[in-house]
Protein backbone atom coordinates (compact mmCIF):
# COMPACT_ATOMS: atom_id res chain seq x y z
CA UNK A 1 0.00 0.00 0.00
CA UNK A 2 1.24 3.08 -1.44
CA UNK A 3 0.33 6.87 0.20
CA UNK A 4 1.46 10.08 -0.88
CA UNK A 5 0.52 13.26 0.75
CA UNK A 6 -1.28 16.11 -1.44
CA UNK A 7 0.70 19.53 -0.34
CA UNK A 8 -1.12 22.37 -0.34
CA UNK A 9 0.07 25.68 0.70
CA UNK A 10 -0.78 28.90 3.19
CA UNK A 11 -0.81 32.35 1.89
CA UNK A 12 -1.37 35.29 3.89
CA UNK A 13 -3.05 33.40 6.63
CA UNK A 14 -5.54 31.71 4.02
CA UNK A 15 -4.96 27.70 3.08
CA UNK A 16 -5.34 26.84 -0.67
CA UNK A 17 -5.78 23.26 -1.43
CA UNK A 18 -3.55 21.83 -4.08
CA UNK A 19 -6.12 21.51 -6.33
CA UNK A 20 -5.93 25.13 -7.05
CA UNK A 21 -2.11 24.84 -8.06
CA UNK A 22 -2.72 21.55 -10.17
CA UNK A 23 -5.68 23.35 -12.26
CA UNK A 24 -3.08 26.31 -12.84
CA UNK A 25 -0.42 23.99 -13.69
CA UNK A 26 -2.60 21.82 -16.72
CA UNK A 27 -4.27 25.61 -17.97
CA UNK A 28 -0.32 27.04 -18.05
CA UNK A 29 0.61 23.69 -19.96
CA UNK A 30 -2.85 23.54 -22.00
CA UNK A 31 -3.68 27.38 -22.93
CA UNK A 32 -7.75 26.13 -22.39
CA UNK A 33 -10.26 25.74 -19.27
CA UNK A 34 -12.01 23.44 -20.88
CA UNK A 35 -9.30 20.89 -21.83
CA UNK A 36 -7.91 21.64 -18.16
CA UNK A 37 -11.43 20.10 -16.82
CA UNK A 38 -11.37 17.19 -18.76
CA UNK A 39 -7.86 16.20 -17.87
CA UNK A 40 -9.22 17.13 -13.85
CA UNK A 41 -12.05 15.01 -14.61
CA UNK A 42 -14.23 18.15 -13.49
CA UNK A 43 -17.05 19.91 -14.79
CA UNK A 44 -16.03 23.28 -16.46
CA UNK A 45 -18.21 25.15 -13.77
CA UNK A 46 -16.20 23.74 -10.91
CA UNK A 47 -13.08 24.57 -12.29
CA UNK A 48 -14.43 28.04 -13.25
CA UNK A 49 -15.38 28.36 -9.49
CA UNK A 50 -12.43 27.06 -8.32
CA UNK A 51 -10.17 29.89 -9.94
CA UNK A 52 -12.86 32.23 -9.14
CA UNK A 53 -12.74 31.70 -5.22
CA UNK A 54 -9.27 31.56 -5.40
CA UNK A 55 -8.72 35.09 -7.00
CA UNK A 56 -11.58 36.60 -4.68
CA UNK A 57 -9.53 35.51 -1.46
CA UNK A 58 -6.33 36.38 -3.31
CA UNK A 59 -7.22 39.98 -4.36
CA UNK A 60 -5.64 39.42 -8.05
CA UNK A 61 -6.20 37.63 -10.99
CA UNK A 62 -5.02 34.35 -11.92
CA UNK A 63 -5.88 33.57 -15.49
CA UNK A 64 -7.35 35.59 -18.76
CA UNK A 65 -8.78 34.69 -21.27
CA UNK A 66 -9.20 35.69 -25.08
CA UNK A 67 -9.90 34.83 -28.17
CA UNK A 68 -6.78 32.29 -28.87
CA UNK A 69 -7.22 30.44 -24.63
CA UNK A 70 -6.68 30.82 -21.97
CA UNK A 71 -3.20 31.62 -19.89
CA UNK A 72 -1.91 32.58 -16.64
CA UNK A 73 -1.32 36.31 -15.34
CA UNK A 74 2.06 37.83 -14.61
CA UNK A 75 0.86 37.04 -10.65
CA UNK A 76 -0.19 33.75 -11.64
CA UNK A 77 2.50 32.33 -12.90
CA UNK A 78 4.39 33.78 -9.66
CA UNK A 79 2.29 31.94 -7.60
CA UNK A 80 2.54 28.81 -9.53
CA UNK A 81 6.48 29.18 -9.18
CA UNK A 82 5.89 29.66 -5.34
CA UNK A 83 4.11 26.53 -4.94
CA UNK A 84 6.73 24.89 -7.23
CA UNK A 85 9.39 26.04 -4.84
CA UNK A 86 7.90 24.94 -1.75
CA UNK A 87 6.82 21.66 -2.89
CA UNK A 88 10.82 21.11 -3.77
CA UNK A 89 11.34 22.58 -0.20
CA UNK A 90 9.06 19.71 1.18
CA UNK A 91 10.31 16.94 -0.67
CA UNK A 92 13.75 17.56 0.07
CA UNK A 93 12.76 17.45 3.97
CA UNK A 94 12.03 13.47 3.07
CA UNK A 95 15.13 12.80 1.25
CA UNK A 96 17.89 11.42 4.16
CA UNK A 97 20.43 14.37 3.79
CA UNK A 98 24.43 13.39 4.47
CA UNK A 99 27.00 15.92 4.45
CA UNK A 100 30.41 15.50 4.87
CA UNK A 101 34.17 14.64 3.33
CA UNK A 102 34.58 14.10 0.05
CA UNK A 103 35.78 10.53 0.72
CA UNK A 104 33.34 9.10 2.13
CA UNK A 105 30.57 10.91 0.24
CA UNK A 106 31.90 9.07 -2.82
CA UNK A 107 31.71 6.05 -1.83
CA UNK A 108 28.23 6.68 0.10
CA UNK A 109 26.92 7.92 -3.54
CA UNK A 110 28.12 5.15 -5.35
CA UNK A 111 26.48 2.58 -2.21
CA UNK A 112 23.01 5.30 -2.27
CA UNK A 113 22.39 3.68 -5.67
CA UNK A 114 21.46 0.32 -4.63
CA UNK A 115 19.08 1.95 -1.99
CA UNK A 116 15.62 2.66 -2.58
CA UNK A 117 15.28 5.79 -1.05
CA UNK A 118 16.20 9.51 -1.89
CA UNK A 119 19.14 10.49 -0.57
CA UNK A 120 21.02 14.02 -0.47
CA UNK A 121 24.84 14.28 -0.72
CA UNK A 122 26.90 16.99 0.14
CA UNK A 123 30.57 17.13 0.08
CA UNK A 124 32.24 20.09 2.56
CA UNK A 125 34.96 19.29 5.65
CA UNK A 126 34.42 17.70 8.53
CA UNK A 127 33.94 20.71 10.66
CA UNK A 128 31.45 22.23 7.91
CA UNK A 129 29.10 19.59 7.99
CA UNK A 130 29.25 19.37 11.56
CA UNK A 131 28.52 23.18 11.87
CA UNK A 132 25.23 22.20 9.73
CA UNK A 133 24.58 19.20 11.70
CA UNK A 134 24.25 21.42 14.81
CA UNK A 135 21.15 23.17 13.01
CA UNK A 136 19.61 20.10 12.39
CA UNK A 137 20.46 20.03 8.84
CA UNK A 138 21.68 17.39 8.32
CA UNK A 139 20.49 13.41 9.03
CA UNK A 140 23.66 11.90 8.67
CA UNK A 141 27.49 13.02 9.64
CA UNK A 142 30.29 11.35 6.56
CA UNK A 143 33.98 11.77 8.49
CA UNK A 144 37.12 11.43 6.50
CA UNK A 145 39.19 11.40 9.66
CA UNK A 146 37.36 10.17 12.81
CA UNK A 147 39.14 12.80 14.85
CA UNK A 148 36.61 15.38 14.66
CA UNK A 149 34.15 12.56 16.13
CA UNK A 150 36.76 11.88 18.96
CA UNK A 151 37.03 15.61 19.59
CA UNK A 152 33.25 15.95 19.81
CA UNK A 153 32.56 12.41 21.71
CA UNK A 154 30.29 11.47 18.67
CA UNK A 155 29.15 8.41 18.63
CA UNK A 156 30.77 7.41 14.92
CA UNK A 157 29.51 4.55 12.91
CA UNK A 158 32.67 3.29 11.17
CA UNK A 159 32.40 1.59 7.89
CA UNK A 160 35.58 0.62 5.98
CA UNK A 161 38.98 1.10 6.57
CA UNK A 162 41.09 3.43 4.27
CA UNK A 163 45.29 4.48 4.50
CA UNK A 164 47.66 7.42 3.06
CA UNK A 165 49.63 6.99 -0.10
CA UNK A 166 52.95 9.18 -0.93
CA UNK A 167 52.49 10.63 -3.86
CA UNK A 168 54.72 12.81 -5.69
CA UNK A 169 55.02 13.14 -9.77
CA UNK A 170 57.61 10.10 -10.75
CA UNK A 171 56.63 7.68 -12.05
CA UNK A 172 58.64 5.28 -9.93
CA UNK A 173 58.94 6.37 -6.69
CA UNK A 174 62.86 6.23 -5.04
CA UNK A 175 61.70 6.39 -1.39
CA UNK A 176 61.50 3.23 0.14
CA UNK A 177 62.80 4.40 4.00
CA UNK A 178 61.38 6.95 6.24
CA UNK A 179 65.05 8.41 6.14
CA UNK A 180 63.72 8.88 2.32
CA UNK A 181 61.39 11.61 3.17
CA UNK A 182 63.81 14.12 5.77
CA UNK A 183 63.74 17.44 4.23
CA UNK A 184 61.01 17.15 1.44
CA UNK A 185 58.42 19.82 0.61
CA UNK A 186 54.64 18.74 1.30
CA UNK A 187 51.11 20.04 0.30
CA UNK A 188 48.81 19.25 3.03
CA UNK A 189 44.92 19.33 2.57
CA UNK A 190 42.84 20.24 5.46
CA UNK A 191 40.10 17.96 6.92
CA UNK A 192 41.73 14.74 5.60
CA UNK A 193 43.88 12.03 7.93
CA UNK A 194 47.38 13.69 7.01
CA UNK A 195 47.64 14.33 10.65
CA UNK A 196 48.61 10.68 10.76
CA UNK A 197 51.35 10.78 8.39
CA UNK A 198 52.58 14.31 9.90
CA UNK A 199 52.22 12.94 13.63
CA UNK A 200 54.38 9.54 12.23
CA UNK A 201 57.14 11.75 10.61
CA UNK A 202 57.88 14.23 14.02
CA UNK A 203 57.86 10.95 16.08
CA UNK A 204 60.79 9.65 13.86
CA UNK A 205 62.37 12.97 14.04
CA UNK A 206 62.09 13.46 10.09
CA UNK A 207 62.36 17.22 8.95
CA UNK A 208 59.51 18.55 6.41
CA UNK A 209 58.08 21.16 5.22
CA UNK A 210 54.47 21.87 4.94
CA UNK A 211 54.58 24.68 1.61
CA UNK A 212 51.02 24.84 0.92
CA UNK A 213 47.64 23.99 2.52
CA UNK A 214 44.59 23.27 0.44
CA UNK A 215 40.96 22.42 0.63
CA UNK A 216 40.81 19.12 -1.79
CA UNK A 217 42.68 16.37 -2.13
CA UNK A 218 42.27 16.45 -6.50
CA UNK A 219 43.75 19.76 -6.40
CA UNK A 220 46.83 18.72 -3.92
CA UNK A 221 46.95 15.42 -6.72
CA UNK A 222 47.00 18.03 -9.72
CA UNK A 223 49.57 20.31 -7.86
CA UNK A 224 51.77 17.44 -6.80
CA UNK A 225 51.43 16.03 -10.55
CA UNK A 226 52.93 18.83 -12.09
CA UNK A 227 55.62 19.79 -9.48
CA UNK A 228 59.43 18.83 -9.45
CA UNK A 229 59.82 19.27 -5.90
CA UNK A 230 56.64 18.54 -3.73
CA UNK A 231 54.65 15.16 -2.11
CA UNK A 232 51.60 14.77 -0.28
CA UNK A 233 49.48 11.75 1.38
CA UNK A 234 46.57 11.10 -0.16
CA UNK A 235 43.44 8.26 0.70
CA UNK A 236 44.73 5.35 -1.41
CA UNK A 237 41.46 4.16 -1.87
CA UNK A 238 41.22 6.91 -4.71
CA UNK A 239 44.43 7.60 -5.52
CA UNK A 240 47.62 5.34 -6.69
CA UNK A 241 51.23 6.36 -4.64
CA UNK A 242 53.77 4.96 -1.96
CA UNK A 243 52.45 2.69 0.37
CA UNK A 244 55.71 3.74 2.97
CA UNK A 245 53.27 4.87 5.71
CA UNK A 246 50.47 2.72 4.67
CA UNK A 247 50.03 0.84 8.42
CA UNK A 248 50.71 3.77 10.58
CA UNK A 249 48.13 6.05 8.56
CA UNK A 250 45.55 3.34 8.47
CA UNK A 251 41.84 4.74 9.92
CA UNK A 252 38.16 4.27 9.48
CA UNK A 253 36.29 6.21 7.84
CA UNK A 254 32.91 6.58 9.29
CA UNK A 255 28.92 7.50 9.50
CA UNK A 256 27.64 9.58 12.38
CA UNK A 257 23.57 9.36 12.66
CA UNK A 258 22.65 12.64 13.90
CA UNK A 259 18.79 11.92 13.10
CA UNK A 260 18.02 8.41 13.78
CA UNK A 261 14.10 9.10 14.02
CA UNK A 262 13.85 10.34 10.68
CA UNK A 263 12.49 6.76 7.72
CA UNK A 264 15.59 5.34 6.24
CA UNK A 265 18.50 6.71 8.31
CA UNK A 266 19.46 3.43 10.34
CA UNK A 267 18.00 1.55 7.64
CA UNK A 268 20.56 2.63 5.44
CA UNK A 269 23.19 2.45 7.71
CA UNK A 270 22.53 -0.97 8.18
CA UNK A 271 22.51 -1.57 4.58
CA UNK A 272 26.03 -0.15 4.45
CA UNK A 273 27.26 -2.29 7.20
CA UNK A 274 25.65 -5.61 5.60
CA UNK A 275 25.54 -5.89 1.64
CA UNK A 276 27.37 -2.69 0.84
CA UNK A 277 30.21 -4.12 2.53
CA UNK A 278 31.19 -6.03 -0.28
CA UNK A 279 31.20 -2.76 -2.56
CA UNK A 280 32.96 -1.32 -0.13
CA UNK A 281 35.83 -3.52 -0.65
CA UNK A 282 35.53 -3.62 -4.65
CA UNK A 283 35.98 0.47 -4.58
CA UNK A 284 39.51 -0.09 -2.55
CA UNK A 285 38.68 -0.05 0.60
CA UNK A 286 39.15 -2.47 3.27
CA UNK A 287 35.94 -3.72 4.68
CA UNK A 288 34.60 -3.75 8.26
CA UNK A 289 33.55 -6.39 10.38
CA UNK A 290 29.32 -5.31 9.81
CA UNK A 291 26.92 -4.80 12.42
CA UNK A 292 23.22 -3.48 12.86
CA UNK A 293 22.81 -0.61 14.47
Amino acid sequence: MKFKAKIGMEIDGKNYDHRLFKTLEIISKTFSQRKAANDLNIAHSVLNRRIKNAEDKLGFQLVQTNRSGTKLTIKGHELLKKYFNYQNRISEVKKIMIYGGPITVGILEYLSAGFPMDIGLYSCSDKDSYSLGKRNLVDILALDDPLLGFKKDLEFIPIAHDYLVLVSNEEKMSIKYLDDLDGLNFVSVYGTAQRLAWQTLNDNNINFNIVKNLNSQYDAFKLVKNSQSMYTFLNGSFFKGNNILKRETEHVISLVPLNNEKTGVNEFINYILDSGQEKIAKQGFKPIKPWKV
